[in-house]
């Protein structure tokens, strides 16, 4: 064993058991965030508009900060944009993070110097729990792979902007370049097809041991990768394979083709970051729910999902919330957002310490015939039928057929087979028959004959990446939406 490796897990335990303490007071150390982010904000223009001087606790915090999506922060951005300090946060930004909004074109997160070890801390601190339960640090002593955006930074006004992931590698600690891949230069590739290739160039006889990104992306690295290699795992080419990390969409319905792929199971670590700040991490074996951050620049509120759009919504701290209700997230943070409906959905699975699954997205759901089906609905539909009709899955999303040329409407899935179902008919009906256990008001619209059941459409091998590609979504932080609520995202599908 490596220095490195025999130095991180005494560090490992000291950072998670102190990570522990907070977690287990969730009521007081949300409450001592909450009294930084008010004394930092009184002063801002964002303050001034909304009285934080005068606010000491939640409850007149609710009173003094109406709820708000990008939209209504965009007058305040404008304005840090155009070069004004003390707007949301004292000072300015360091950066601002460039994120895809559904309906806001593109957004412009801020981050500043308190908010920045949000992100790169929290992730920090995942890894390090990791090592204090399994003990395996050997990952520390090999190269690491981190599947992300361009490290090159543009400039909106004067602020330096760019996807979250790049912004975080400009802060790798001096210790850990040696060991990351891929380098500098062929992380700053615009085109994803292009820069896969020289990742698969550059790292194809390292000693890799640890790789980060999203499923999707990882697996058309691991398809490239042994296409290249002409090796018939993952594992024979990187023997000392043993941690993936990966974060924004559930793994489930990609774990059995990366496990073909790599040849065989290892271990995982799920995180929970967003450009708005790091929410939550694997802590325990996997399905045991992701640890919240409740102590690192965000205060939480949680509303009750079947009470989005009423004036009379609840909006729960961390103290008032339920286990196994669905909540919206909203965040107070020390990057300058306040009531900051994030778009997230979350139910917890423990209180104390407090964790989460997450469940979808608030705009990303299917309700055109008053079902809302959610994206942790159509995942366990689909594994579950997986499990009845044995194939693998590359990729999937689901729209509504309100209007088809005949008969009843009904749910379109759009599926990119690795390895087809032996009778697709028959997977659809099992598919379609897990998801009314799920949803009652789906079954209900089946049973009586406002809808009938799912149709499939298989989408050819490379179409969801053709597809994401025509998108201007062909980079390592874009994901397939599950759902939608209309045919706007599967125009071009099929």
């Amino acid at each position: 064993m490596g220095l490195k490796a025999l130095l991180s897990r005494p560090y490992a335990r000291w950072v998670t058991d102190r990570a522990m303490r907070a977690a287990r007071h969730p009521v007081r150390t949300q409450a001592a965030v909450l009294r930084d982010l008010l004394a930092h904000g009184a002063g801002t223009a964002f303050g001034k508009d909304h009285r934080l001087g005068d606010v000491h606790d939640h409850a007149a915090l609710r009173q003094a900060v109406p709820l708000r999506d990008y939209e209504g922060f965009r007058p305040y951005i404008d304005r840090i944009i155009a070069g004004e300090p003390d707007v949301l946060w004292p000072g300015r930004p360091l950066y601002l993070c460039k994120t895809s909004g559904t309906t806001s074109g593109a957004k412009y997160i801020p981050i500043t110097r308190e908010s920045l070890p949000n992100h790169i801390g929290s992730a920090r601190r995942a890894l390090l729990a990791y090592i204090a339960r399994t003990g395996n640090a050997a990952f520390v002593d090999g190269k690491m792979i981190f599947l992300q955006g361009s490290p090159v930074l543009d400039r909106k006004g004067a602020i330096p902007t760019g996807r979250l992931s790049g912004i975080v590698a400009n802060h790798v600690p001096r210790y850990l370049l040696k060991n990351r891949l891929p380098s500098f230069a062929t992380n700053s590739i615009a085109d994803w097809e292009t820069k896969v290739e020289a990742i698969v160039t550059e790292t194809s006889s390292a000693d890799l041991r640890l790789i980060s990104g999203i499923p999707a992306w990882v697996q058309m690295y691991f398809e490239r990768l042994l296409a290249r290699t002409g090796r018939a795992t993952v594992k024979e080419v990187f023997p000392h394979f043993s941690l993936f990390v990966y974060g924004g969409v559930n793994y489930a319905p990609y774990k059995a083709r990366m496990e073909a792929l790599i040849g065989g199971a290892v271990d995982s670590v799920e995180l929970f970051p967003a450009s708005e700040g790091f929410i939550a991490y694997q802590d325990q074996a996997p399905g045991e729910g992701l640890l919240l951050v409740l102590d690192n620049g965000i205060f939480f509120e949680f509303i009750p999902t079947s009470e989005l759009g009423r004036p009379d919504a609840r909006r729960l701290s961390i103290g008032e919330v339920e286990l196994g209700v669905n909540y919206a997230l909203v965040l107070y943070t020390n990057a300058g957002l306040w009531g900051y409906e994030i778009g997230d959905t979350v139910r917890f699975v423990s209180l104390t310490p407090p964790r989460v699954v997450v469940t979808g997205r608030t705009k990303h759901f299917t309700s055109a015939f008053g079902e809302h089906v959610i994206a942790e609905e159509v995942e366990g539909a689909l594994n579950e039928a997986m499990a009845e009709q044995p194939c693998t899955v590359a990729e999937f999303t689901v729209a509504p057929q309100a209007a088809p040329a005949e008969g009843l409407p009904y749910h379109e899935w759009f599926i990119e087979f690795v390895s087809a179902p032996p009778d697709l008919a028959r997977f659809a009906q099992a598919v379609d028959a897990a998801l009314q256990r799920r949803n009652p008001y789906y079954k209900d619209l089946i049973t009586g004959n406002v809808l009938r059941p799912l149709m499939i459409t298989v989408v050819p091998r490379g179409g969801f990446a053709a597809w994401m590609k025509a998108r201007g979504m062909n980079d390592a932080q874009s994901k397939v939406p599950r759902l939608a609520n209309d045919r706007r995202y599967v125009e071009g599908l099929g």
